[in-house]
C-alpha cells in the first residue's frame, strides 16, 4: 500500500528543540502576558521571520525571551507535545538547553527540568506520546559555558535525561574545544550526539565521530560529500538525525528531491527523520514523511520500518523501547 496524506503512521523522532517547536502564536501570547518586546521576529502572517541560518539563530534566541519561569516551560512542553502528539509521534528526544533554563545553574535547572517532566507526564497519559531529555550546551556560547552545561547533565543524569548533545552555529570554535563537557556527561552515562555536517561541512562529521565519539549525528548530511565518510558512518552504525525540511528551509538544499538522505540510505547509513524546529521551518512530522513518500517513493513499509529502526536508535531504556516498540506494532499493523 502506497504512503497516501491521509494516513497518520506511528512516527519516532530524534531530533526536535523543545524551544524551537514553540508555535509563534505561544510565543506571542506569552510576550504579550509579561509585557516583552521580543522584536520583529514574526511575518506579517504571524510565523517566525529569519534571513538565513545565523539570522534563525538570533530569532531563535529573542523567541525564548517570554521563557522566564518553570511554568512557562511546562506550558511549552504541552504545545509542543500536542502538535507532535497529532502528528502521529508516538516517541521524542528533545533538546533542552539549561542557558534558557535558569542560566545553568544546577538548582534553577532542577526546577526546570521538574516542570518539563510533569507535563511530559500529562502528555503521555492525555495524548499517548513519551517524551526524554537531551540536554545541549549551545555552541556559539563557548567551552566554559558548556562545562556549566555538562555539570546540570551530570547531576540529573538519569532515567528521563537520556542523552548529552550540542547545538548552535556549528562554525563557531571546534568541537574538541568541547571534550570535557562531553566526558563529564558520557562518565554520568548519558548517551551522546553532536550536530554536525549541517553548515561545518563532512569534516565536521569525522570531527563529532573522532573527538566526541558521537554515536549519531545531528544532521549529518553533508558526509554525503566525502563517501570514503559515508562508508564509515555505514560500517560504525552512526545514526543520522536527518531534518529534510530544515535543511531545505535554511537553503542547504534547493528541494527534498535533491536532498541526499535518499542516497545516504542507499549507502547503507542508518537514517532517521525528524523535524528539528517545526514551526520555524512550516513542517511536521506527518509533512515530512508525505514530502518524502512524494520525493522518493518511500511508502507504508518504508515508514514502518524507518520508525523501528529509529526506535532502536534511541536514547531510552530497554522497558521503554519494548513498550513502544508494540506500541509501533499495533499502531502501524
Amino acid at each position: 500500500m502506497s504512503f497516501v496524506s491521509s494516513t497518520n503512521p506511528a512516527k519516532i523522532e530524534l531530533h526536535l528543540h523543545l524551544e524551537g517547536g514553540a508555535p509563534p502564536a505561544f510565543i506571542r501570547g506569552l510576550a504579550k502576558e509579561k509585557h516583552i518586546d521580543v522584536g520583529g521576529i514574526f511575518d506579517e502572517h504571524g510565523n517566525y521571520k529569519y534571513a538565513d541560518f545565523w539570522d534563525f539563530l538570533h530569532v531563535y534566541e529573542a523567541a525564548t525571551q517570554p521563557l522566564q519561569s518553570p511554568q512557562d516551560f511546562h506550558r511549552l512542553t504541552l504545545a509542543v507535545l500536542e502538535e507532535s502528539a497529532r502528528n502521529g509521534v508516538v516517541y521524542t528526544e528533545a533538546f533542552l538547553s539549561p542557558d534558557f533554563c535558569g542560566g545553568r545553574d544546577v538548582g534553577a535547572w532542577r526546577e526546570y527540568l521538574h516542570a518539563i517532566v510533569e507535563a511530559a507526564e500529562i502528555a503521555e497519559k492525555t495524548m499517548g506520546i513519551t517524551l526524554r531529555g537531551i540536554i545541549t550546551p549551545i555552541r556559539h556560547f563557548g567551552p566554559d559555558k558548556a562545562r556549566e552545561t555538562a555539570i546540570c547533565a551530570a547531576e540529573t543524569a538519569g532515567d528521563w535525561i537520556v542523552g548529552f548533545g550540542i547545538g548552535g552555529d556549528e562554525k563557531s570554535g571546534h568541537l574538541s574545544d568541547f571534550k570535557w563537557a562531553f566526558d563529564c556527561a558520557r562518565e554520568a552515562g548519558l548517551r551522546i550526539t553532536a550536530h554536525a555536517g549541517e553548515w561545518g561541512g563532512p569534516e565536521s562529521v569525522r570531527s563529532a565521530i573522532d573527538d566526541l565519539n558521537a554515536e549519531r549525528i545531528g544532521h549529518g548530511v553533508r558526509a554525503i560529500e566525502d563517501l570514503a565518510l559515508v562508508d564509515e558512518l555505514a560500517e560504525k552504525g552512526v545514526v543520522l538525525e536527518v531534518c529534510p525540511g530544515s535543511n531545505v528551509a535554511l537553503g542547504l538544499y534547493p528541494s527534498i528531491r535533491k536532498h541526499p538522505i535518499n542516497e545516504l540510505y542507499k549507502r547503507g547509513v542508518k537514517v532517521t527523520v525528524s523535524t528539528d524546529d517545526p514551526p520555524f521551518f512550516h513542517s511536521t512530522m506527518q509533512k515530512e514523511y508525505q514530502d518524502l513518500h512524494e520525493a522518493f517513493d518511500w511508502d507504508d513499509a518504508f515508514f514502518d520500518q524507518l520508525a523501528k529502526a529509529s526506535l532502536d536508535a534511541a536514547f531510552c531504556d530497554a522497558d521503554t523501547k519494548a513498550r513502544l516498540h508494540k506500541k509501533l506494532e499495533q499502531a502501524n499493523d
